[in-house]
């Protein structure tokens, strides 16, 4: 039994499933409500009947018209944010957190390139703020709002050793303080408190929310999600961008939880207190013809009583998906499935003690492409004794070989009963053609569970290997049509993107080749031939993939042929 056939087919078999079933049992979706188009300075759209209005923030013309981000940034009152992994700063105007860079990630390889940007102000290219705030239940009480100009109690910067106080006074008897503060992380603390001194009680439901404008460039990987997330009440919902756009708005009853914007390394995240009843919503608007993300959390009305007060707290997470402060944040503040930000797919119980021996090898060995073929030694040792099944049935196997075409060449026309005598020769000499299946079928998900780490890890970006591979998480950067950057011309100029060969996805497909010689060869000469091909095509597919999973893949193959070549020659089996 062809080992690499069986490992191919049950991969396809695998995606097949993965894709048929998603298409015949399509996940049932509350019914879309209608999509608004919405203009600036239009009211505010209601979350739901006898809910609190939540706003959608909308830009006003004078800040529709600066042309660049600086220009955004300075017409706005701002005080500074400075931590160790942050930089920007917090609006007056509305209260923002509308700019952020993280300090310790770069645009390229390049240590002298830009921050990476992860909020941006209304008026830049890609709007992308959290904004925090009441809704009065009753319409005619005035609460701070996304214009307003607040005033600075306290702090001229912001940073871990020093919060900001902001105020702001309706003139009507109620005072909105605002308490915020920042670890030396990515967790940001934001407690609001309402002073009544007037002399009527007064409603209102504390909000929260992160909205995105314009719909960011994703990976577009089937494995990956990009976009709205959040965990309600113990379950993760999620929805592409483009999903929610015809979904227009979801809503979501829950106590505790978090709901963010995910990228593929970055997320934003709101975390209300983890004992409050919410209501959560994904939503997706057209504003001045742009595309328009938000999620949002409501919380349950504040009856604020004449010379009382009231205050809730909101976390927000910005920053990197960094899998041990997510599970330290999940500790500290009770988060539930926080970690999920993190998309370890449907072998969760696999990918996440992947992550982790990945990065403890990465720490020990100082080269996350050392690490990778350490890890895969590891587990090629741990699935040792399967391996070793099956590549012993395969020696068998081989040592049919020309007993088996003898019989083809005999009963070629006759297919049955070619069959008959194959069935008869495999239980005359004690071998099992599919005994080697089941090791490699139980296989499938350690391999499943690797890739998705070697893919969604952020350990892996912009980390160098040897020679000419300076980020594992980009593609080979060499291509066999200038000889490897001998000749001195840039094929990607002139060549579709999937005749981008590199050294390693050739390395990759000469080690799949080696390993299928290694291998019986198929009854069928049809499907021989389909496997003599299979090579050429996982180094085409793979020569667009992340360096760092070509890598792994060429050195499992190496692995797996030097195991092989030591059972064929134990069992007397010219490799």
């Amino acid at each position: 039994m062809n080992e690499q056939r069986n490992l191919f087919l049950a991969i396809a078999l695998s995606v097949l499933i993965l894709f048929g079933f998603q298409w015949l049992f399509p996940s049932k979706k509350p019914a879309p409500e209608s999509v608004p188009t919405v203009a600036s300075g239009a009211p505010p759209v209601p979350a739901a009947a006898g809910d609190a209005a939540v706003p959608v923030p909308q830009q006003s013309a004078a800040v529709i018209a600066a042309k660049s981000r600086v220009d955004a940034l300075n017409s706005a009152q701002r005080i500074r944010i400075n931590t160790p992994t942050l930089h920007g700063s917090l609006s007056l105007t509305g209260a923002k957190l509308d700019d952020l860079t993280l300090a310790g990630y770069r645009e390229t390889p390049d240590p002298n390139s830009k921050e990476i940007e992860l909020l941006s102000p209304a008026g830049s290219a890609n709007p992308y703020h959290a904004e925090f705030g009441w809704v009065p239940a009753d319409a005619g009480v005035k609460a701070p709002g996304a214009d307003t100009i607040w005033n600075v109690t306290l702090g001229g910067e912001l940073s871990p050793s020093s919060e900001v106080v902001l105020n702001w006074d309706n003139g009507e008897g109620l005072r909105f303080v605002r308490t915020i503060s920042v670890d030396e992380n990515y967790m940001f603390q934001v407690a609001q408190r309402v002073e009544n001194y007037g002399p009527k009680p007064v409603t209102l439901h504390p909000y929260a929310l992160v909205s995105r404008t314009g719909t960011p460039h994703t990976a577009g990987m089937y494995i990956l999600h990009e976009g709205p997330i959040g965990v309600f009440d113990g379950t993760l919902k999620e929805h592409k961008y483009a999903d929610l756009k015809k979904l227009g708005t979801e809503r979501s009853k829950s106590v505790g939880g978090w709901v963010g914007i995910t990228d593929k390394y970055w997320l934003t995240a709101l975390v209300p207190d983890q004992k409050a009843e919410l209501t959560g919503r994904f939503v997706y608007q057209q504003v001045d013809n742009s595309d328009r993300y938000q999620v949002d959390f409501t919380g349950a009305a504040k009856v604020v009583q004449p010379g009382a007060s009231d205050e809730v707290t909101f976390h927000l997470f910005a920053g990197a998906k960094q899998l041990s402060l997510l599970d330290a944040y999940a500790e500290k503040f009770g988060i539930e499935r926080f970690d999920l930000a993190i998309d370890f797919g449907w072998f969760y119980f696999l990918t996440k003690p992947f992550f982790y021996l990945l990065k403890m090898m990465h720490t020990a060995l100082g080269n996350m492409g050392l690490a990778i073929l350490a890890l895969t030694v590891l587990i090629k040792a741990v699935m040792f004794p399967l391996a070793n099944k099956s590549y012993a049935s395969m020696s068998k196997m081989k040592l049919l070989q020309p007993q088996v075409k003898a019989l083809q060449e005999r009963f070629g026309d006759d297919k049955m009963r070619l069959q008959q005598e194959m069935m008869a020769l495999y239980k005359k000499e004690k071998v099992n053609p599919v005994s080697g299946c089941l090791p490699i079928l139980i296989q499938i998900p350690v391999f499943f569970a690797l890739y998705k780490v070697l893919f969604v890890t952020i350990e892996m970006r912009h980390a160098p290997f040897y020679g000419w591979i300076h980020d594992l998480s980009a593609q080979d950067p060499t291509t066999v049509f200038n000889l490897f950057g001998l000749i001195p011309w840039d094929p990607a100029l002139y060549l579709p993107a999937f005749l981008h060969i590199g050294v390693w996805p050739l390395v990759m497909g000469v080690t799949m080749w080696l390993q299928q010689k290694l291998n019986p060869q198929p009854a069928d000469p049809i499907q021989a031939k389909m496997m003599m091909f299979l090579p050429i095509v996982f180094t085409f597919m793979l020569g667009q993939f992340a360096a760092g999973l070509v890598i792994y893949w060429a050195w499992s193959n190496t692995l797996s042929i030097a195991q092989q070549w030591v059972i064929m020659r134990r069992y007397g089996v010219k490799p």
